[in-house]
């Protein structure tokens, strides 16, 4: 199946299918509580082997991560995270101190993964919050036309 996901504002894995899982290899064996995006990308170690390009990623991620300390600079959850992944990872802490900014952390072109039991795919990203959950966030990749993955 195709992966798909339901996030939180900050990134926090609350639902993901099968496809997810395979797609992000690993993160199933995490204390539920511990499943985040951001965290499998700055600190899970195939994270930099599965984008092709790991640094645009980084990026998107934590400029989507200030973004929303812009707006809600207080937040636990998002204090709580941030906090982690600033004593774990020197790749993020170098990015937060950029102070970029961006609304989403999801480029619309399509994203190669390099997966270690598949091999290169390409995929596109089709994202959309969730009416009546704020900041619940339905990721889903598919494959793109005309292409074998």
């Amino acid at each position: 199946p195709s992966p798909a996901y339901v996030t939180s504002r900050t990134l926090d894995l609350l639902a993901a299918n099968p496809g997810a899982f395979a797609l992000y290899a690993g993160i199933e064996r995490w204390p539920v509580r511990q499943r985040n995006l951001a965290r499998y990308l700055f600190l899970h170690p195939q994270a930099p082997d599965l984008y092709a390009d790991w640094s645009a990623q980084i990026r998107g991620c934590v400029a989507r991560l200030r973004a929303l300390a812009g707006t809600d600079p207080d937040a636990p959850d998002l204090a709580g995270l941030v906090g982690e992944l600033l004593l774990k990872s020197p790749d993020f802490a170098k990015l937060w101190d950029r102070y970029d900014v961006a609304r989403t952390g999801h480029a619309q072109k399509p994203k190669i993964f390099h997966h270690p039991q598949v091999g290169e795919i390409t995929l596109s990203f089709q994202g959309m919050q969730l009416e009546g959950t704020p900041g619940h966030r339905l990721g889903v990749y598919v494959a793109e036309p005309g292409t074998p993955d």
